[in-house]
């Protein structure tokens, strides 16, 4: 009886211990940021999150690709300057990169198809409503190869009337999202508003494909309440979300790294495409 009992244990320690897959990408663990204590007005100030592990995604009816659905499209929504198409270009093009995906851009939605109880002032400025975007204009233009729909956007967002903005909103439901660049042009920067961009669509396609906020370490999928904070956050993932995107995807992680750095170079991005670089020689 004892015997048993020994080996019943045994298996069962072999058998959780095979819960959660190994990965290459462990070896970057070493570079993880700690996340420091936040501050009053940050997200985690303001937001308890539970936060979510490599082995509790992996346990979890996610969002993921199959033969028929594995495209990722881009709905751009009201009027674009000339500058501003070109970063919503960029940001297709990024897009694709990051999650090793085919990324679609479809026609553009004019200004006028938001109704106008959809649309408020806010200190004199029109924002959209997120919400009314996410869950009911982009469902039904969810093409059929579809995995996501990513609304991008140059008109400020409100998610609910007691929100003042928003910068993104996903649903991971409807596999549907929204950003804006609204706030993210600085000085007429555009690099900087490319950067802001591409992070925050990453950030909400990464909650369409089931990633939560991170509360592992500095990361992409941090929660953020404004721009300051915004700007902290790295165009990068900490280990245990690259893990999550990874193991999901089934993509060659190196080959994405290389795009991605490649692609931030040519867009004077050096300071992620150097974190990046060093994610990548930590795989070796």
């Amino acid at each position: 009886m004892k015997r048993f009992s020994l080996v019943f244990i045994l298996v069962f320690f072999i058998s959780c211990k095979e819960e959660t897959p190994k990965s290459s990408l462990d070896n970057l663990a070493s570079l993880d940021v700690t996340l420091s204590v936040p501050k009053p007005g940050e997200w985690l100030a303001e937001h308890n999150e539970s936060g979510q592990t490599f082995k509790k995604y992996t346990q979890i009816d996610l969002v993921t690709i199959s033969e028929k659905r594995k495209v990722i499209y881009i709905q751009p929504i009201g009027n674009f300057s000339s500058e501003e198409k070109i970063v919503v270009d960029k940001t297709v093009e990024y897009v694709g990169k990051f999650f090793q995906l085919k990324t679609t851009m479809l026609p553009l939605i004019p200004e006028e198809a938001i109704p106008s109880d959809k649309k408020r002032l806010n200190s004199g400025v029109e924002q959209f409503d997120a919400s009314f975007i996410t869950h009911k204009v982009l469902p039904k233009l969810m093409p059929d190869d579809g995995i996501v729909v990513m609304a991008i956007t140059a008109k400020d967002l409100y998610p609910s009337d007691d929100w003042n903005y928003v910068f993104g909103l996903a649903s991971y439901q409807k596999r549907t999202g929204v950003s804006s660049f609204n706030r993210f042009l600085t000085d007429n920067d555009y690099t900087l508003c490319l950067n802001r961009i591409t992070k925050t669509a990453v950030h909400e396609i990464g909650h369409m494909f089931s990633i939560s906020h991170c509360k592992h370490a500095v990361c992409l999928m941090n929660g953020v309440n404004h721009l300051p904070e915004s700007d902290t956050k790295p165009n990068a993932l900490c280990s245990e979300c690259l893990k999550k995107l990874s193991w999901n995807l089934k993509y060659e992680d190196k080959k994405r790294f290389r795009e991605l750095i490649s692609f931030l170079n040519s867009n004077h991005l050096v300071k992620d495409a150097l974190l990046l670089q060093k994610q990548l020689e930590a795989l070796d």
